[in-house]
């Protein structure tokens, strides 16, 4: 049997697994404890310009334990799950605890807090399992020749990829949870290169992702898209600097919304190192802004049953039409707020809990995406690179590339410039927010205009 047929039937071992190790830390001496217990498996080939680069195919099992004693913690992992072994871990851990130092919030939830039920989210696909190297490699084929064929000038490639992963995860508590679930995950991508002028050569890609096979764009499709968008790139130039419109893609508005989500975490509140730290129910966005953390989104990439410390997984409105309303909490923030978590738990098996997003999603408004860009000049920004946020302060300022916007439509290509603002004045600078949202990855954007950025170019 194959690591992807076992996977398909493993919730209840790792479940059993977990409630075992549980078992064996309070025997050994804990006051508390809980184990994450995982198990997964994974594809990925690459082939490039015709010829296989890169074939893997793994399987890993891990199980995390964090136990305490007398108001310490102490965060543990294995994955040798020998009898012998798995007694000897928990003592092991249990030792370890008494040498940390005292923490008066490390402590588990609350019972009344722990989930009951386990809602049905739609994430495994059964036929993912059986998605095989030869499969992959028909869909980098069709892929790559498909770029290749789309122009003349599109003359290399950083070649076509595809990938699958299955997995298992499985949650004990002694404050009175247990429970697992499973999902399934696939993605294709394309990634041609185009000959510019002066020898330079312009990347690109595009990219196809879902929980399900069949929610895959055809590879065939991924390859002509990515290909048009690097052919499009021919001939960027800078701008000279100036204030003007920027209107954001998706895919560039996944990454500010993905910086606006560390500002809003409990623990960045606690540590004072986010400028929002004193800003709840005040306005922090353009009215036109709405911003959820939801989990229950069926075949969503983000979404859980139960977050990383055995809650119910539940919907947080984070920013409603603004306004700030919550701040996303896992236990241990919450405390430290004098609040209840939201939540909001994420951890791996390395690891203790931390504050984490699910399906991080600004929500789409009602103006047409096209719409949006008709301005007489601005900036199309379809790519952000580089680093440049201080979320103390709230300075930004990143590399972008795009399309100059003139009379509404696309009047050339740009790159090598890069737009400042304060990241506050971001948000509350968006005057348009469109109605194509992106729900390929666990951050979720649709295309939004700000009204104003400093363009720094020559």
């Amino acid at each position: 049997m194959n690591e992807g047929r076992r996977i398909a039937a493993d919730v209840k071992s790792c479940q059993e697994l977990a409630e075992q190790m549980l078992s064996l830390a309070l025997r050994a001496g804990a006051g508390a404890a809980e184990v994450l217990v995982r198990d997964g498996a994974e594809l990925e080939v690459k082939l490039r310009m015709g010829e296989p680069e890169l074939v893997k195919e793994a399987g890993s099992r891990g199980l995390g334990l964090r136990v305490l004693k007398d108001e310490r913690a102490a965060v543990t992992y294995t994955s040798d799950f020998a009898p012998a072994a798995l007694r000897a871990f928990a003592e092991e851990s249990v030792a370890l605890c008494r040498l940390a130092e005292p923490d008066l919030l490390a402590a588990l939830p609350e019972r009344e807090e722990m989930a009951r039920a386990i809602p049905e989210l739609d994430l495994w696909d059964e036929s993912v399992p059986s998605l095989d190297v030869a499969l992959a490699m028909r869909w980098a084929k069709a892929g790559e020749q498909a770029a290749l064929k789309f122009d003349p000038r599109v003359t290399n490639s950083e070649g076509a990829s595809f990938g699958r992963g299955i997995g298992a995860s499985a949650f004990a508590s002694s404050a009175g949870f247990s429970g697992g679930f499973r999902g399934s995950h696939v993605s294709f991508v394309v990634e041609p290169i185009c000959d510019d002028e002066g020898g330079k050569k312009r990347n690109g890609y595009h990219w196809t992702s879902s929980r399900f096979f069949a929610g895959l764009q055809a590879a065939e499709e991924v390859g002509l898209e990515a290909a048009r968008r690097t052919v499009a790139k021919l001939g960027s130039r800078k701008v000279a600097t100036c204030q003007v419109p920027a209107v954001f893609t998706p895919e560039a508005g996944r990454s500010l919304l993905g910086q606006f989500a560390g500002v809003i975490s409990g623990g960045a509140v606690w540590r004072k190192s986010t400028y929002l730290a004193e800003r709840e129910g005040t306005w922090v966005a353009s009215p036109l802004v709405s911003i959820v953390d939801d989990p229950l989104l069926p075949r969503a990439p983000g979404s859980r049953p139960f977050d990383g410390e055995g809650l119910a997984a539940r919907p947080n409105v984070v920013v409603s039409e603004g306004v700030l309303r919550t701040f996303l909490c896992d236990v241990y923030s919450a405390r430290k707020l004098g609040r209840r978590s939201t939540g909001s738990a994420g951890r791996g098996v390395g690891g203790g809990p931390h504050v984490s997003t699910s399906n991080f999603v600004l929500r789409p408004g009602k103006s047409r995406a096209e719409d949006i860009a008709k301005v007489d000049r601005g900036l199309l920004v379809t790519e952000l690179m580089g680093f440049g946020f201080n979320p103390v302060t709230g300075d930004f300022s990143q590399g972008a590339g795009g399309f100059w916007l003139e009379n509404g439509e696309r009047a050339f290509p740009v790159s090598e410039v890069t737009i400042s603002i304060n990241f506050d004045d971001l948000w509350k600078g968006i005057d348009a927010v469109g109605d194509d949202l992106d729900t390929r990855s666990s951050v979720q954007c649709p295309t939004f205009r700000v009204a104003k950025v400093t363009v720094a170019g020559t």
